[in-house]
């Protein structure tokens, strides 16, 4: 890696330090990451001044900061810029070797047809197996298995929201303590159920987006509901009979017979409710019979195969299809070979690679149900005046991605190398294993909210600007994709993949350490940062549908 332009290419790197130590001055580095390639980023922290000669001999024309694109030959202007070996974009004027290569300077190529493109040509060998890894489990009578045990209350509506913050602080305050083996009590808050075309038909969405997450894994099966009363969003359309698993409320194995549990609904325009402390006090009485129930159960040993795990990448930088994103998706391959459900989404963040996808697609139907879910984002953008490069963000930006083409070959290796074998559509649960394409937005919680949904019962977040993402609802593994954020951010990153670009460590070896710390997460053996911290974003569902 002391070249200066050094060659990565899954598989490469290792788990870090918990707090990396400060960078000793380092000679120049550049990395290109395919052969063709005739634009490298710069890693050297804050960049490289005018003048600094590369060990290939290249003196740079402009100071490049960290992350960004250098020329490594002359492109004449409306040559194709070249970075994946693919083209990001064409010149806007002459670009001199050795001269800064930024957004400004490029024209975006063209979206690809979604007519034409290859469908399930890649047929990669069969990896072997991966046996033998456990975690330690909550077993849900769906079958599914829970890797915290949380009460979740879910409501119906955003009126509610206060009251039912108001009770789960008195709920963690006063009742919690009674139920040690309890993780948690959290409302899943939203901005839904009442102003709303609620017979549209996309209103679908965020219906069932939330019936579902009130179904998580990590909730045991136990479902309550705080609803105001007069909301369109009615407690028995969004939970109607039938949607909630069947369970044996005694926990006793041997009993046989399970029964559908009436929806628990603590409604507080009933006329019992004289007061706020009366509609608190409904809500803390209905939690302790949950709690009871959640506490009984125990952790398990479980094979690694119910790991259900969404990945995602939000505030990204050129480093994170370097970095991060290449180890999370080498990671990705060891879940899919343990039997394991990995689920990566953003639908614009993927929207430039769909060739790539869809000829990896384990059959014509897997590829034509990816092809149709871009197709209705691609209108959905239309109907709103937008189109896909409004996804990059100033942040991306400064941190050298020059647009969403770019951005997206990066993000696009965090689903490793696997056949995709199905696809989730906006607010569905995911009902098979293997890599799974969950069509969601590409903002940060938007795209969290929709994988609890889809059964996500452990997250992995690459990030290479910094963000103190969390959900409240499932651990989330923070990875850096620099070391410098990782060591200025060392209370809140979880892993350093920039270590692969420091050359201190390679993708295959970080791949591994992150398999092994998400047992670990997931067994409860470890915390997160942002667990520690009790760091969550709200969610935020879905809603293509009007507000009225």
């Amino acid at each position: 890696m002391n070249d200066s332009t050094a060659l990565l290419s899954p598989p490469a790197a290792a788990a870090a330090t918990p707090v990396p130590a400060a960078p000793s001055a380092r000679p120049p580095l550049t990395i290109r990451m395919r052969d063709g390639d005739n634009v490298a980023i710069v890693a050297n922290d804050g960049g490289l001044p005018a003048g600094t000669v590369l060990a290939c001999g290249l003196v740079l024309r402009d100071r490049v900061p960290q992350a960004h694109k250098v020329a490594l030959v002359d492109i004449p202007e409306g040559g194709a810029v070249l970075r994946y070996g693919v083209v990001i974009g064409r010149a806007v004027q002459a670009l001199p070797a050795g001269s800064w290569v930024h957004e400004r300077l490029l024209h975006m190529p063209e979206a690809l047809s979604l007519d034409g493109l290859p469908i399930a040509t890649v047929k990669p060998a069969p990896l072997p197996p991966l046996e033998g890894f456990t975690f330690e489990g909550y077993r849900n009578a769906d079958g599914s298995v829970g890797t915290r045990n949380i009460l979740a209350i879910t409501q119906t509506v955003q009126c509610v929201a206060g009251v039912t913050d108001f009770a789960v602080q008195r709920i963690k305050a006063e009742l919690l303590p009674r139920f040690p083996n309890v993780d948690d009590v959290v409302a899943l808050e939203h901005g839904y159920g009442c102003g709303v075309a609620i017979d549209a038909p996309d209103a679908a969405i965020p219906i069932r987006t939330l019936r579902n997450i009130s179904l998580n894994p990590n909730f045991g099966g136990e479902v309550m509901v705080v609803s105001l009363g007069c909301e369109k969003l009615q407690p028995e359309r969004l939970l109607p009979p039938g949607s909630i698993p069947l369970v044996d409320e005694r926990n006793v194995a041997d009993i046989g017979a399970t029964a559908g549990p009436e929806l628990d609904v603590v409604c507080l325009q009933d006329d019992a409710h004289v007061g706020f402390m009366s509609m608190v006090a409904s809500i803390l009485r209905q939690a302790e019979v949950h709690l009871e129930r959640l506490n009984a159960r125990r952790r398990e040993t479980v094979p690694a195969s119910e790991l259900v795990v969404g990945v995602q990448c939000g505030g990204s930088d050129a480093f994170s299809g370097v970095t991060a994103n290449p180890a999370v998706g080498f990671c990705t391959d060891l879940l899919v070979r343990a039997g394991a459900t990995v689920m990566f989404s953003e639908v614009t963040e993927v929207r430039d690679g769909i060739d790539q996808l869809t000829s990896r697609a384990a059959t014509p139907a897997v590829a034509e149900a990816m092809i149709r879910e871009m197709a209705w984002y691609d209108a959905y953008l239309r109907r709103g005046s937008a189109d896909r490069s409004a996804n990059t963000t100033p942040g991306n930006k400064k941190g050298g991605l020059s647009n969403i083409v770019e951005k997206a070959m990066g993000s696009i290796v965090k689903s490793g190398s696997s056949p995709i074998s199905g696809v989730v559509s906006p607010g569905d649960r995911a009902t098979q294993r293997g890599l799974l394409y969950t069509a969601t937005p590409a903002s940060d919680f938007i795209c969290g909210t929709l994988q609890l949904a889809a059964g996500m019962n452990l997250h992995v977040f690459t990030t290479g600007r910094g963000t103190p993402y969390g959900l409240a609802q499932v651990p989330v593994i923070k990875v850096a994709t620099r070391s410098d954020l990782a060591r200025r951010w060392h209370d809140l990153m979880d892993v350093n993949a920039g270590r692969i670009a420091d050359g201190d460590a390679t993708i295959e070896d970080m791949g591994w350490e992150m398999f092994r710390l998400m047992l670990d997460v997931a067994s409860g053996r470890k915390k997160t940062w942002a667990e520690h911290w009790k760091l969550h974003n709200q969610l935020v569902l879905f809603n293509p549908a009007p507000v009225t």
